[in-house]
């Protein structure tokens, strides 16, 4: 089992390089898939390096090319054979000699080419050699090949070759092909075959290899393949690991990669989606460190990051930071700080900034406009929110069904509900039709009125218009039609929500079980309750408080007192409520003078010992 490093979530991740790799990650040992970013080993620099495990490669000595390789009549045959080849076939010229053949005379007639065949000829002998039943070449002849090719500046063709080798080597291969790379130098060689071999781990998803093939050039101090690099950080960014990204980002900054604010912006964006908002803070500081200005982008990254978690001192002090460093605030910059306002409910901080905003000569868009509106709409400053709608039409800012479906829900919450109505009129005039939002919002305003012939008109205009109730359309209708007294149309919409696969709350069974005992029909709300534990709801003390008001309206107290058993039985605790309901009940069906006395002495009760000691003095 390989020994791979885990990423520690202290905030020494963000140190600066080229220590902060080190402080990085605690060592563990894991063979799971996706540990496939590992920090660096820490190098130990003693005398006996023959211990190190990571020293697995020493070179080899120097070749010596004398004349006896040239000689050999084995190369001086293939050589011919190749440069007769158009006229003579491979197949015929070669036949004999095909079964002595060995990937070691391959590699000599690469390294030495004694009669200077072209590149494309060699390159075309060695893959009709591949072909023959008889021949198997080895990595170290690809690598030998690859090598010639690139110094030959055959890149795309090199590339094919290190991508078949690393298509059959596999996953944690690299540190033996990068070997066999090293060791088939020769003569021929080009940096280019450890970009192709970074290249073909990525190409192959191969993330651990490509770290690996970074770090082991950079151990052999051969020049660093930063178009890979690059490559591979975007990968990593992609792969929505921030804290991994930045700690490769950091090695490669080490080893001269050109840094670039584009990066940091993309890493501190993922921190603070993340809700990493320090982590995100330091990435930042690194900015300057790197000889790079912070961008407008940068900042906003930054303020919305802090603002999203309702920092909004942290934010202004940003905006500050910004206007002092030149950095001149955008309508994504305001619209964020808005945002955070209108949130923690200081609208009129909120307008302050917007006319800041607009003095400075920063025209609103569309989602200052929105935050705006949703802002006052949610404190009920409906009026105030119908003037910024107006001031929209003004500017010309194209109103989407966002801002129309935000204005609807504050005029129906307000109760407007017939400038609500008139708004959607508007809205479809513009060309803007009704969605589920639009048309669930007014559903659920005229039933909170009272309108129930206005929702029930509005959920046939839904229909018409092909959008399936939700939910919260049932939810609403139901419960509208409960507080009308409407239980039998109620338990209808219950059962149609149901046929639509739509698994109705607690709370939407209780209102109908409700209904049906302020009707007298106990029974009904009996059936509704075995419905709901058979199909695995676990009605809580709501829904037991109704059926026992319904119980004790009718002056069943026997059934009530066995109900109130069962719910103690099924681990209900009863509250204050419970126990009043059923005292209210008993004082029917006694001397409701004594039993205003005791209730005056005891006051309200709130557990069973307390109930029972009440009943036994009635």
């Amino acid at each position: 089992m390989a020994a791979t490093l885990k990423i520690s979530r202290t905030n020494a991740l963000f140190l600066s390089p080229p220590q902060l790799v080190g402080l990085l990650f605690s060592t563990t040992t894991t063979s799971t898939s996706t540990s496939w970013y590992s920090p660096p080993p820490p190098h130990h620099h003693h005398n006996h390096q023959e211990q190190d495990p990571t020293s697995w490669y020493s070179p080899p000595p120097p070749h010596h090319h004398h004349n006896h390789q040239e000689q050999d009549p084995i190369l001086a045959t293939l050589s011919q054979a190749i440069k007769n080849a158009p006229s003579n076939p491979l197949d015929s010229s070669l036949k004999k000699l095909i079964p002595s053949l060995t990937s070691r005379h391959i590699i000599n007639l690469i390294n030495t080419n004694p009669h200077s065949l072209d590149p494309p000829s060699l390159l075309s002998f060695f893959k009709w050699l591949s072909s023959q039943p008889h021949f198997r070449h080895t990595v170290h002849s690809y690598c030998t090949m690859t090598h010639f090719l690139s110094a030959h500046q055959m890149y795309s063709q090199a590339q094919d070759l290190i991508q078949f080798v690393v298509n059959r080597k596999g996953k944690d291969s690299a540190a033996s092909v990068f070997a066999s790379i090293l060791e088939t130098r020769g003569t021929h060689h080009s940096n280019f075959v450890f970009d192709a071999l970074m290249n073909a781990y990525i190409d192959c998803g191969f993330i651990s290899d490509a770290i690996q093939c970074f770090r082991l050039v950079r151990k052999h101090r051969i020049r660093i393949p930063f178009q890979p690099c690059g490559r591979l950080l975007d990968l990593l960014m992609k792969s929505n690991s921030p804290s991994a990204s930045w700690a490769f980002y950091s090695e490669i900054l080490a080893c001269g990669f050109p840094p670039n604010v584009y990066n940091f912006n993309i890493l501190m964006h993922s921190l603070c989606k993340d809700g990493k908002i320090k982590e995100a803070q330091l990435i930042f500081d690194e900015i300057g460190k790197w000889g790079l200005r912070p961008s407008v982008v940068s900042f906003n990254t930054l303020i919305n990051g802090y603002c999203k978690l309702g920092n909004l001192e942290e934010g202004f002090r940003l905006k500050r930071v910004m206007e002092e460093s030149n950095v001149a605030p955008d309508v994504f910059t305001f619209s964020v700080l808005i945002n955070g306002l209108c949130k923690d409910s200081r609208l009129d901080d909120a307008n302050r900034l917007f006319d800041e905003m607009c003095e400075r000569g920063l025209v609103p868009n569309d989602v200052t406009f929105t935050t705006l509106i949703n802002g006052h709409c949610r404190n009920g400053r409906i009026g105030l929110a119908m003037e910024i709608y107006q001031q929209m039409l003004r500017s010309g800012v194209k109103l989407d069904l966002i801002v129309y479906n935000t204005l609807i829900n504050g005029l129906c919450k307000n109760g407007e509900l017939q400038d609500a109505r008139n708004l959607v009129d508007e809205m479809t005039g513009r060309g803007l039709k009704p969605d589920k939002i639009t048309f669930t919002t007014l559903i659920d305003g005229f039933c909170k009125e009272g309108d129930l012939d206005s929702a029930l008109e509005t959920r046939k205009e839904m229909v018409k218009e092909g959008i399936e109730l939700d939910n919260v359309a049932f939810t609403a209708l139901i419960s509208g039609l409960c507080r009308e007294g409407r239980v039998i149309d109620a338990e209808r919409t219950l059962r149609e929500m149901l046929r639509r696969g739509i698994r109705p709350d607690d709370a939407t069974f209780t209102m109908i079980i409700d209904g049906f005992c302020k009707k007298g029909d106990v029974k009904m709300g009996f059936r509704l309750l075995k419905e709901m534990q058979s199909d695995g709801y676990v009605p809580g003390v709501v829904t037991y408080n109704v059926l026992m008001n319904g119980l004790c309206k009718q002056g069943q107290m026997k059934n009530a007192n066995m109900l109130l058993d069962a719910m103690l039985n099924l681990g209900v605790v009863p509250d204050d409520i419970t126990y009043n309901i059923l005292l209210e009940g008993h004082s029917k069906h006694g001397n409701p003078e004594d039993f205003d006395k005791l209730r005056s002495e005891k006051g309200l009760v709130l557990d069973y010992a307390s109930y029972s000691s009440l009943l036994g003095k009635i």
